[in-house]
């Protein structure tokens, strides 16, 4: 029982709110939804990923994380306005790539890094998602992890060779990480996608799960304030406020 309760250790979201808050952060922050009447929500879906950074103790990305905001603001507000021609497009175009794509990545990490496989599928069951989207998606929540393994491995093999920034073979660099990784990324997406057939995922019967997920306190406070941002929205983008 200890084991299993390893495996299946509750996190601070449910699977189903984990998804809904990356759609949200998806469409307001990359997707721009909503213009100007959603500048508040928006704003507040860029520093939500953080909280959730700090609740699941990844201290080093949310470090980086904070560091790269700072930069990014400090640009859009204290360096763009007295700036014109080339460098106001560069600062433009750094910033806003930071403040529109990193949320999604951070909320992207913060999914995959704290909802096992049992979890999502499971979540996906009870929302009667088709196994055609469900299997793909499982796929990918065991592939990317792998993948940053393969790689860390792969730079540690190259770092004993000489072959690093600041080495004497640093152009060597794309060819000998590069094409190992791609390698590796085609033969791990191949296996992931056997393994998960050969546990019964394209299976025509229901699968039974030990993972017990469900809303807890924490679910009802995200969903409040998604809704509470998207009326606000949606009441200013019709001026009624």
């Amino acid at each position: 029982m200890q084991i299993l309760n390893s495996v299946c250790k509750k996190s601070l979201l449910d699977p189903r709110t984990k998804m809904l808050l990356l759609s949200c952060v998806s469409v307001f922050v990359l997707g721009n939804a909503g213009g100007d009447s959603a500048a508040e929500f928006r704003v507040a879906l860029n520093y939500l990923p953080l909280l959730l950074l700090i609740a699941s103790r990844r201290w080093g990305i949310f470090a980086y994380a904070v560091f790269l905001y700072t930069v990014a603001y400090g640009l859009a507000c204290l360096v763009m306005p007295h700036c014109t021609g080339l460098l106001c497009y560069l600062t433009l175009a750094f910033s806003g790539i930071i403040l529109r794509f990193l949320p999604g990545i951070l909320t992207g990490m913060y999914v995959v890094s704290t909802t096992t496989v049992s979890e999502f599928i499971c979540a996906m069951e009870k929302i009667h998602v088709p196994d055609a989207i469900t299997i793909p998606l499982s796929v990918m929540f065991r592939f990317f992890p792998t993948v940053t393994e393969e790689a860390r491995f792969i730079n540690r093999a190259m770092a004993m060779r000489d072959i690093r920034f600041g080495g004497t073979k640093v152009f060597q660099m794309l060819e000998y990480r590069l094409i190992p990784l791609m390698t590796c990324s085609l033969k791990i997406g191949q296996e992931l996608s056997a393994a998960s057939l050969t546990r019964g995922l394209g299976g025509p019967d229901r699968r039974t799960n030990i993972c017990k997920i469900g809303f807890g306190f924490w679910d009802f406070v995200t969903f409040i304030l998604l809704g509470a941002g998207i009326a606000f929205t949606v009441l200013r983008a019709i001026k009624i406020i």
